[in-house]
């Protein structure tokens, strides 16, 4: 099996050790010089010094750290993470060093791969306040070892997990600081709902950092609502320093959104292989109340004065929760930035959880309608999808491309999906007769039907509701 970026990194770094000792050739002190200053305290934004990436290739080739560190000060920050790995991030403990000895009453992460009690003690050398963890990386014991180390001096550890397995690490220790990366470490790749998600796993008390893929206040915003207390920022913020003031104000932001972390623990829950399910345009109380029985995870209420699935508000206010998440589904033109106001009252009330934005909202539209939402996107072709809109909801549906939105009945073509990267929620043609195979393609971790299950525009036929589900259900088994 070919070696992950991650698994390359530590291997080249533990060569270095082996030839050059845990301080990699730098000049540290004998013993601490730095004060220990509280690490992210009660929580906040965590700006990070890096050269380059793995990833992005050079940032900031000829970065002096001590003089960002200071911009970053100046911006408001007062946490910073100092990457100190040389090969993929241009970093080195010399770094650590420097910005602490400029900035003694800064608290500062030491970001690197660590894996030995040795890279502990040098990093408290350095004038590290803390220290990240990568439980990916550590078998569970040594990863407690290296907790507890930290731990002794006085500073704090960020463990970060990525998956299940590094939940069942650290829950051994239960650590009261955890990361949780948006980016995997093996590909790179971004997964902005990966934190929310895996956040549903944390069974013991935990301030917890959202890390990585952070590039717009309206994704601190998002991580805030997620309940995330710390937020570690680089790339955006070694671009555009003056990005800290408005990111760390989205931080702070108090509304809890219920939707997003609702549905990341639904997605924590699922079977493995098995899809969410999402059944829209519905039009009554009974076919809302079945839908609901049958198994669905969110149901869809359509508000475009066009459709022939147009929803009733007083069909929303006599059902009530049923413990399954509610949609609406708006159809705005370029520039709107104004919800019918009988879909706002019925957000405001709590009768719908989020909004489907099915129209031509921009990116910078979609948030100022309605913080909790996600975009449809109706690609014609693969071209389409170049960086998705530059839309930021955490996830977007994919739908076919049609002259009116909405139950077309068509499917979205195989060279589009061929194209899609990352997680896929898919609308489009689905019925019972091929969401089986559609899900064995293509990997689905949301699907929406609304006219593949209809007795008739907007109104639910019983029998392939069911037989639906029945397929969905097979999926399980099927992963």
């Amino acid at each position: 099996m070919a070696k992950s970026v991650r698994d390359e990194i530590v291997a080249k770094r533990r060569s270095r050790v082996a030839s050059l000792g845990h301080a990699e050739g730098a000049d540290l002190p004998a013993e601490r010089e730095a004060p220990l200053v509280p690490f992210l305290g009660s929580g906040g934004l965590i700006c990070e010094i890096k050269r380059r990436s793995p990833s992005k290739g050079d940032i900031a080739a000829g970065l002096d750290a001590a003089e960002r560190a200071g911009a970053y000060i100046r911006a408001g920050a007062a946490n910073l993470s100092v990457l100190t790995e040389p090969e993929g991030f241009g970093g080195s403990l010399a770094d650590l060093l420097r910005v602490k000895q400029a900035h003694p009453r800064v608290a500062a992460l030491r970001k690197d791969f660590l894996f030995d009690p040795e890279d502990i003690d040098v990093s408290w050398r350095a004038g590290a306040d803390a220290v990240l963890l990568i439980a990916g990386m550590l078998p569970g014991e040594r990863l407690a070892a290296l907790h507890a180390r930290a731990l002794s001096f006085g500073m704090r550890a960020l463990v970060e997990v990525h998956d299940r397995e590094d939940i069942r690490k650290a829950a051994a220790f239960s650590p009261d600081l955890v990361g949780i990366n948006s980016r995997d470490l093996a590909s790179f790749a971004i997964d902005p709902l990966l934190p929310p998600i895996l956040a549903a796993g944390i069974g013991w008390p935990a301030s917890l950092v959202y890390e990585s893929g952070i590039a717009h206040p309206e994704q601190a915003a998002f991580a805030a609502a997620c309940g995330f207390k710390g937020l570690l920022v680089g790339e955006a913020v070694m671009r555009r320093p003056e990005l800290i003031g408005r990111i760390a104000a989205a931080l702070r932001e108090t509304r809890r959104d219920a939707f997003w972390p609702a549905l990341a623990r639904r997605l924590f829950n699922r079977p493995p292989g098995r899809p969410l399910v999402k059944i829209c345009g519905l039009t009554s109380e009974a076919d809302a109340r079945l839908a609901a029985d049958c198994g669905a995870d969110l149901l869809g209420f359509v508000f475009w004065p066009g459709s022939p699935r147009r929803a009733d508000p007083a069909c929303l206010r006599r059902l009530g929760d049923v413990g399954v998440l509610k949609i609406g589904v708006v159809v705005n033109p370029a520039g709107s930035r104004q919800l019918p106001p009988e879909v706002r009252e019925l957000l405001t009330e709590g009768r719908l959880d989020a909004l489907q934005l099915h129209g031509q909202e921009e990116p910078d539209d979609c948030r100022e309608l309605w913080p909790a939402y996600y975009k449809a996107l109706r690609p014609g072709r693969p071209e389409d999808l170049a960086e998705k809109g530059g839309y930021r909801s955490p996830r977007l549906l994919l739908d076919a491309s049609a002259a009116r939105p909405g139950g077309s009945g068509r499917r979205v073509a195989e060279a589009i999906l061929d194209a899609w990267k990352g997680p896929l929620w898919l609308a489009g043609g689905l019925d019972p007769d091929n969401v089986r195979a559609v899900a064995a393609g293509w990997r689905p971790e949301l699907v929406d039907v609304a006219s593949g299950v209809e007795a008739a525009p907007g109104r639910k036929d019983a029998g392939k509701l069911r037989r639906f589900f029945a397929e969905i259900d097979g999926i399980r088994t099927d992963a």
